[in-house]
């Protein structure tokens, strides 16, 4: 492992428990919704706008505390980033699909748009808590704002909403926090690497012998981690986002500092008490 580092601390601001899922203010949306093919993941088919046998009439989970030993390990990585309880309260003001089964179509078909939307918020608000980004602090919070005012558009609206050109867009700004951030904290570093190999958006690490590896400020975008063996490597700084962990084994990793790390990465991974995180997120309960 290498050495302690301070990397530059947060700004002002960044409350995102809001972009959390709450789950007793939703209406089991994410149960209903999605499909999901029987594999190990799921144990059983599921097609989209059915609702799982295992919802109850109260939007409950009924084996929730049991779901990786019963076979649906993929419900316990998945997270809505906050747009269940979105889309139940504010898109349809309370009004759930039971009540309104003519609606139930329509909310199904909102919830993965406001999912998109609120990720987005989820890595604008950490953007603007970095020092580095403070130079673009006015252009992320203009991309928030816009992004936030579209959660609010009624049903139909979201529905005509071009959400892949707004994700380009916000996309663009989150590249240059990437690169600032990195750039500062690759200055910063006492004793870098003499040679850190670039990996570049969307590498193939699948399986990547890793251990102890120093990936401080590392691009590791969109990278195929699948069942890597990153214990005890430093990732510090790094960019995170899009970076497929399933399986990945993160056991005394250090992710302190690395940037656009969601939950849902760390659900779909192994780690242990070990596993240093970012604010914010926690240690899924089957590490």
């Amino acid at each position: 492992m290498s050495e302690n580092l301070e990397y530059p601390g947060p700004l002002q601001g960044g409350n995102r428990l809001h972009l959390q899922a709450d789950c007793e203010n939703c209406f089991g949306l994410c149960c209903a919704a999605l499909p999901f093919a029987a594999s190990v993941d799921f144990a059983i088919d599921k097609d989209a706008g059915q609702p799982c046998p295992n919802l109850q009439s109260d939007f409950r989970c009924g084996v929730h505390k049991n779901l990786r030993q019963l076979g649906f390990r993929g419900c316990t990585v998945y997270d809505c980033f906050g747009a269940g309880q979105k889309v139940s309260q504010v898109t349809y003001r309370g009004r759930d699909w039971r009540q309104a089964p003519e609606s139930a179509q329509q909310m199904f078909e909102v919830l993965p748009i406001m999912r998109h939307l609120h990720e987005l918020l989820w890595y604008l608000t950490e953007a603007l808590t970095l020092q580095p980004a403070r130079s673009i602090r006015g252009e992320l919070s203009s991309a928030l704002g816009e992004t936030e005012r579209l959660t609010h558009l009624s049903p139909d609206s979201l529905l005509e909403l071009n959400v892949a050109a707004h994700r380009a867009d916000v996309n663009a700004l989150l590249l240059q926090t990437s690169e600032l951030v990195r750039t500062e904290a690759r200055r910063q570093q006492k004793n870098p690497p003499k040679r850190q190999k670039a990996y570049g958006r969307g590498a193939d690490l699948i399986g990547a012998k890793l251990r102890g590896a120093d990936l401080r400020a590392a691009n590791l975008r969109g990278a195929y981690l699948i069942a890597a063996d990153l214990r005890e490597a430093d990732l510090r700084a790094a960019d995170l986002i899009g970076a497929d962990f399933r399986d990945a084994d993160l056991r005394g990793a250090n992710l302190t500092g690395s940037i656009f790390l969601t939950q849902a990465q760390l659900n779909a991974a192994k780690g242990d008490p070990n596993t240093k995180l970012p604010p914010l997120l926690t240690h899924p309960a089957h590490w």
